[in-house]
């Protein structure tokens, strides 16, 4: 055993640790990618414990690979080389007592999303933050990747959710700024820095978050609609109608529908017919006294009267409601169970959605003829996840990945969109970012790598080829 990994079991104890076949579950990336084994797992009970082993490890020259959950899709939280060491925040899940005056609650990076939903429910707060992976997502990783999810549109992405941090510096300092206020104006905003940086600058472990009142009514509905142009046009008239009601506007395709209800077979689907877009809205609000229900109907029949929606209908209870957003929110499982696949997170700017969604499979068709696509997303902020299979009997794509990924990127920077919506870069796609981002944004990326971290240890490799 090397000096810095006694150090480290030292600093650690057994529980904390961890090394061969136990560290085997925290090594691959949850595509399995990426990832070869590390020099071990640190999985540090408390800042203090989290500090130390980053400091030991910069004085080892050893690379530190925060990781969170481990359900990214772009290897961000996993070694690429052996000399590393992943700092797991698995141990640290304290959630502090929320305050409904600020409306703020304290928590630890490692908190899963689904159990900071569940601590909230008795207080009638809730964080709105919600996505197919939250039960097992962890604060620090979403704070990390900047995660959006399905009401972001309303409430923003990570970056406005976080009011203070606590971060270990790549030196193994502590910055504390855990301040629960909205205005702070007192310099750089270094809490927005983090939030997106993929570990590269500092390791989340506490975060203050705001809170929202939990709404006293909802109401979803299912919508069949005509096409996605059709799709778009509803959610424009949506929007001005239900306004500050509106709280989901979801979309996906039936074939991500047909793939969900063939692997699943627990999924209902419940409207008359089939069509080629669907739409799943939902409207909430703190006041009992607000006729959601007569909003949505109104719509409902505007957008049926203009050719816009062929059929819908309205949850007629929260079973019913759960049954509509898991044909969305099963999207993804339905797709990795047919087989091979391949992942684009791509956002443009929501009155593009249709257009982009047509020149893509034009695209991919000449590509590969016959390919399989899935687009899926949020209508409300233009993120697509325009995901493909293999067309059908065949198992691959055909050695043609790094084609699809390069002419989607492309089409999406031509749109005034990114090529990573709320996936982030990783090590997957740097590449990406060399190519359609601008040498000047890149450079100052790479300055601020620098400036944090001159000796690139902390998660090398990642958003960044290299610090300057």
């Amino acid at each position: 055993m090397t000096d810095h990994v006694t150090t480290l079991s030292e600093i650690l104890g057994p529980k904390g640790w961890l090394s061969g076949t136990d560290a085997e579950p925290y090594q691959r990336d949850w595509l399995n990618r990426y990832g070869v084994a590390p020099l071990g797992v640190a999985r540090p009970a408390n800042t203090a414990e989290a500090a130390a082993v980053v400091k030991a490890c910069r004085e080892a020259g050893v690379a530190v690979i925060p990781q969170g959950g481990n359900t990214g899709l772009c290897g961000g939280a996993v070694a690429d080389q052996p000399n590393a060491v992943i700092v797991s925040l698995s141990r640290m899940t304290a959630i502090g007592e929320p305050n409904p005056e600020s409306g703020s609650i304290a928590v630890d990076a490692g908190v899963v999303l689904a159990a900071l939903h569940e601590a909230l429910e008795p207080h009638g707060l809730m964080f709105p933050m919600h996505l197919g992976a939250e039960g097992s997502a962890r604060i620090g990783g979403l704070i990390g990747t900047n995660a959006g999810g399905s009401q972001a549109f309303r409430y923003g992405m990570m970056q406005d959710l976080v009011l203070g941090l606590e971060v270990v510096t790549p030196d193994g300092m502590v910055w504390d700024g855990l301040r629960a206020v909205q205005k702070d104006n007192a310099g750089y905003q270094l809490r927005k820095l983090y939030c997106g940086a993929e570990g590269t600058l500092g390791i989340v472990t506490r975060a203050v978050l705001r809170l929202y009142p939990t709404p006293k009514q909802q109401t979803s509905a299912l919508l069949v609609m005509s096409d996605f142009a059709a799709a778009v046009s509803f959610g424009v008239y949506l929007r001005g109608e239900a306004g500050e009601f509106l709280a989901g506007l979801e979309f996906f395709s039936d074939a991500g529908l047909a793939l969900a209800l063939k692997h699943l077979p627990d999924l209902a689907y419940q409207l008359e017919s089939r069509g080629d877009v669907y739409l799943l809205v939902e409207l909430a609000s703190g006041s009992p006294r607000v006729p959601l229900d007569e909003i949505l109907n109104s719509a409902l029949e505007w957008g049926m009267e203009q050719g816009l929606v062929t059929d819908g209908a309205l949850a007629n209870s929260g079973a019913q409601r759960s049954q509509f957003w898991r044909l969305r929110e099963e999207q993804p499982e339905g797709q990795r169970l047919e087989g091979e696949q391949l992942k684009h997170d791509i956002s443009v700017p929501p009155g593009a959605i249709a257009r982009f969604i047509k020149a893509g499979a034009e695209i991919c068709g000449g590509i590969l003829p016959g390919v399989r696509i899935n687009p899926f997303g949020h209508l409300g902020d233009g993120n697509i996840h325009y995901n493909l299979s293999p067309p059908e009997g065949r198992a691959d794509f055909d050695g043609k990945a790094g084609q699809f990924a390069e002419a989607l990127t492309s089409l999406a920077t031509e749109m005034g969109g990114s090529f990573a919506a709320e996936h982030g870069l990783g090590r997957a796609k740097i590449a990406m970012a060399e190519q359609n981002r601008g040498i000047v944004e890149r450079e100052l990326m790479a300055r601020l790598k620098g400036a944090f971290d001159p000796q690139d240890t902390l998660n090398p490799g990642v958003l960044v080829h290299a610090p300057l």
